[in-house]
């Protein structure tokens, strides 16, 4: 195709004017340009266009005859004003050379490919170099699958033979159930009381909504009635901790904790939403209109509308049906609306259940079999601070403390919260992210535990960076709020306070930075292995510690009747 010349423009333009040479002084490079872009064709007009052109396919003039722009480079290297730009010389040159020297590499390998003695080698590199670009290792990972299973096979038989059979599901029933521990049904009590806390959240939100209360008096109240429900356990349990068993002692700060996150988000979801209630204006009620009215207004609406859910407004929502469904509700978060499903799905319900039944008991064998005899075992060397002997028990317990916390993550964060949010048509089922696939600790803290993390996010993390505090600052706020509750779950019910759980929460951030700089200097796979070595390795180390204070604090004459072997 040719292009067609502009009867507006004058002068000719021939097949002469474009084979001119560029070596013009500027004062006729400008001239020489309008030639060229008549002679070019009609999709080729623009000069940036033709700097960056590198073929001269179909590009003809209006005679028919073939452009060759390299007779016009230096003038298309120009810019409007005709000075010539050196970025563009270099670019070119540099365009130039890398294709000359495909040309050249292409052109040895067709002679090689041409000679008598057949060749096959090609360059190339080493499948196990980073620049061979191979990624297929999936054979490796069956490989250290399957000898990871042989190993564990291997220590599971050992321990069989040096112990014997120690899974009683009796003995687990009694620890449970705080039989011969505890003293009549205290953590229960405990519990049921909890109902004055939630009582006394719900009334106080009912009063700063009708006005009944003034905002600065019902947040003291607030604050306080949340405060003294996570400290309330704390009390108890070291007034009358011979009252309470263990497991009991155990789920009752475990409910405070997740009751205090609750509250917390409900009372500063409503403060945000009664801000947003009082700035309307104006503040009257509006009147409630009929349904025949509506129709009468409306008549060639369906009858399809009705079936659309009404959002609950505030102050709609401050009902006892409504709390305790949070409360009840697999999140942190409080939200007027959560997003709901339509119907529960007994198949997806019933294997999730039978995940939870078969799970729980795959948890207590191990713990019988395996994890009690080697923290038994790790009480006299850990306590004479013989470093060969601990670091040798210290392993030993990683793989099977390991394989019960993997256990313990999927029975709690899919199959039961599944189970719960399946059973209250809960829809937000994101409960945990890739975390196995985090490159340092800063993201796996970020997505192992979905509804801890988006609280933290939500009612600590920002408001706190919204008070003028930096992002360092507010995630350094973040680990310590985070470490006071690991350390409060453990010391609490073991009525051993000490700071273990809670150095090792405030250890992360260090190992945050250790674990970025390796990521930036020798690549995310060992970013990833630093995580997983952490998580390893960390938990049979903080559990050893607690076990012998815990032993020294409460059966001090253990330690000369423990054996070690």
């Amino acid at each position: 195709m040719t292009a067609t010349k502009d009867p507006k423009e004058q002068g000719p333009t021939t097949a002469t004017a474009t084979k001119a040479q560029p070596g013009q002084k500027n004062g006729s490079a400008g001239g020489l340009m309008k030639r060229l872009r008549r002679s070019a064709s009609v999709t080729e007009h623009n000069l940036s266009s033709l700097r960056d052109r590198k073929s001269t396919q179909n590009l003809f003039d209006q005679h028919g005859n073939p452009i060759d722009l390299r007779q016009y480079r230096k003038v298309l290297d120009k810019d409007e004003n005709g000075n010539g730009t050196s970025e563009k010389k270099l670019r070119y040159r540099r365009t130039q050379s890398v294709t000359r020297a495909e040309e050249i590499t292409n052109k040895e390998a067709k002679q090689r490919k041409a000679q008598p003695d057949k060749p096959i080698h090609r360059p190339r590199d080493s499948l196990f170099s980073w620049s061979s670009g191979f990624t297929n290792f999936t054979g490796l990972v069956n490989w250290g699958f399957l000898l990871l299973c042989i190993g564990g096979l291997r220590l599971g038989l050992e321990n069989l033979l040096k112990y014997g059979v120690r899974i009683n599901p009796i003995d687990w029933y009694f620890f449970v159930s705080g039989r011969n521990e505890g003293e009549g049904h205290n953590a229960l009590l405990l519990i049921i009381y909890s109902l004055v806390h939630i009582s006394l959240c719900l009334a106080v939100e009912k009063g700063l909504a009708l006005e009944i209360i003034s905002e600065g008096l019902g947040m003291v109240i607030q604050t306080i009635n949340i405060i003294v429900s996570v400290c309330l356990p704390v009390v108890i349990i070291h007034l009358k901790g011979s009252a309470f068993s263990i497991m009991g002692a155990t789920t009752v700060c475990f409910y405070y904790s997740v009751l205090f996150l609750k509250l917390w988000s409900y009372v500063q979801t409503n403060m945000w939403c009664r801000k947003t209630y009082y700035q309307r204006q104006p503040r009257e009620r509006r009147p409630s209109i009929s349904l025949a009215e509506l129709k009468r207004k409306h008549p060639n609406s369906s009858d399809d509308d009705e079936e659309i859910t009404k959002l609950v407004q505030y102050p709609e929502n401050l009902s006892y049906k409504d709390i305790l469904y949070f409360l009840c509700a697999p999140t942190l978060c409080y939200e007027l609306n959560f997003p709901r499903t339509s119907r529960v799905r007994k198949r997806f319900l019933l294997k999730r259940l039978l995940e939870v039944l078969i799970g729980v008991n795959v948890l207590m064998a191990l713990f019988q079999q395996w994890i009690i005899p080697s923290v038994r075992n790790s009480l006299i060397p850990f306590s004479n601070m013989d470093m060969a002997l601990a670091t040798e028990r210290l392993l030993k317990l990683a793989l099977p403390n390991h394989l019960v916390w993997l256990c313990f993550f999927y029975l709690l964060f899919h199959s039961f919260l599944n189970a719960i949010g399946e059973v209250l048509n809960f829809a937000d089922r994101n409960f945990y992210c890739d975390w196995w696939n985090a490159n340092n600790i800063d993201t796996f803290w970020r997505t192992w535990n979905m509804p801890v993390h988006r609280w933290c996010v939500r009612h600590l993390y920002i408001p706190v960076v919204q008070m003028g505090y930096s992002s360092r600052q507010a995630s350094t706020i973040v680990f310590l709020f985070s470490a006071f509750f690991h350390e409060y779950l453990v010391s609490v019910p073991l009525q051993t306070y000490k700071i273990w759980a809670f150095l090792g929460m405030m250890g992360q951030i260090p190992l945050s930075a250790i674990s970025r700089y390796i990521e930036r200097r020798l690549g995310p796979r060992m970013g990833n292995i630093i995580v997983w070595a952490s998580i390893i390795l960390g938990q049979p180390l903080c559990i050893m510690a607690y076990y012998h204070d815990y032993v020294v604090t409460h059966f001090q004459n253990a330690l000369n009747s423990t054996d070690h072997s």
